[in-house]
Formats: C-alpha cells, structure tokens, sequence
C-alpha cells in the first residue's frame, strides 16, 4: 500500500514543482504553478549532470539530477534499497540490469546479471519502482534529451551502513541474450556530477514541529 501511495504521489508531480523551469522561459508555464515570479533552475542551461538535494533523514532520501543532451550516468547499483524514479522531462536511454547470481568474496563484485531494460523512457510516463533484487537495481541512463529524473531512496546510501554505490562495466553474453557478465569498476573518471542548490518548496516531515501543527487530523 505505501508503494501504491507513493507512486500516485510521484506521478503528480512536475519539474516546476520541484524548482525547475523545464520550458527555458525562467518562468513557469502558465498551467503550472501561479508563482511566475519564483526562481528557478533552467534545465536548457544545464551543460553537466547536475544533482539537486533536496531531503534526507535515516529512513529515506530524495533528489534530482539533471542531465544535458548526451549526460551518461555508468551502470550503478542501489545496494538493499527500494527506490522510487519520475522522469519529470525529456526522454533518455536506460539499460538495467537485475542480479541471477554473483561472488563478493573477491576484492570486487562479479556475476551474471539478467537484463530488465534496454529502452527509451520518455515523457510522460509513469513512476518506476525498483526493490533490492528486482525491478533493474543496477542501472545507467543516457539522455537523448535535456532530462530530469527525480528520486527516492529508502534507505538512502550509506558506507558506514555498507550501503555504498558500487559503478560496474558490463560483458553481454553472445549465447545467452538478454544477460551479462557485471563487474566491478572503480568510479568513472569521466563522470562528473555538479550540484545546484534546491529551488522548489520546503520538505514537511513528521519530524518537524510544523506537521503536527499543519497536518494534524
């Protein structure tokens, strides 16, 4: 049930919603939100991927990043996470990936990986919910498209909770189509993530005061 509450909070939102100006304008479109005179990040200004904080606490984290036309994100995974994704615009390149069997008893990870993704996501579409097993936990993105995708993660990553991101290269196996051979790699030399501040409107949790002020029933 919280999966299903959480995906129709998801599917609602827009890039506006979340201080992005999607349309290149610096303004909002008119069908979105009234506040015209709000500052907002423009995506077309975007020139690296960009990732945008927006909250975190021990249970979860949400946050944005941002793509230019051609931004590649490697193959990571989301190590014992479920994870909640919109694209919010444009359209990208996915290849996921889920684990059939592998050995960390090396120095680096390695095993055979079934392929849930090889395809174009683009809006408007609805949420993707990915679990720590199923779902395509080890995934890349390549925009076709100045993009955004928003996401939250639950837990939210960790090394001192041996929750880290692990990047991979993968080896397709010619006789055997729809898998591959996932390796360990060290952090790509060539991705480089920029941040930019968070620009939509403040996150209320039940841990501050203003939500039982706000939201009490």
């Amino acid at each position: 049930m919280p999966e299903i509450v959480c995906n129709r909070l998801a599917d609602t939102i827009e890039a506006v919603d979340v201080g992005i100006d999607e349309y290149g304008g610096g303004s909002p479109s008119p069908s979105s939100s009234p506040d015209s005179s709000k500052e907002l990040i423009r995506a077309q200004a975007i020139d690296k991927i960009t990732y945008i904080h927006i909250h975190e606490c021990d249970n979860f984290s949400i946050g944005m990043f941002c793509f230019p036309a051609g931004g590649t994100f490697p193959l990571h995974d989301h190590p014992g996470m479920t994870v909640l994704s919109k694209l919010l615009y444009g359209s990208m390149y996915v290849k996921a990936y889920d684990w059939v069997k592998f050995d960390t008893s090396n120095y680096r990870t390695i095993g055979l990986a079934g392929k849930v993704m090889d395809g174009v996501m683009e809006t408007p579409c609805e949420p993707s919910v990915l679990f720590p097993r199923s779902g395509g936990n080890i995934h890349a993105f390549t925009a076709l498209t100045p993009c955004a995708i928003l996401d939250v993660l639950s837990p939210p990553y960790s090394d001192e909770l041996d929750r880290p991101s692990t990047y991979f290269l993968d080896y397709p196996i010619p006789s055997l189509p729809g898998y591959a051979v996932l390796e360990e790699r060290d952090v790509p030399e060539e991705l480089v993530v920029a941040g930019a501040p968070y620009l939509g409107p403040p996150i209320v949790t039940k841990e501050d005061p203003c939500f039982l002020q706000d939201y009490r029933p």
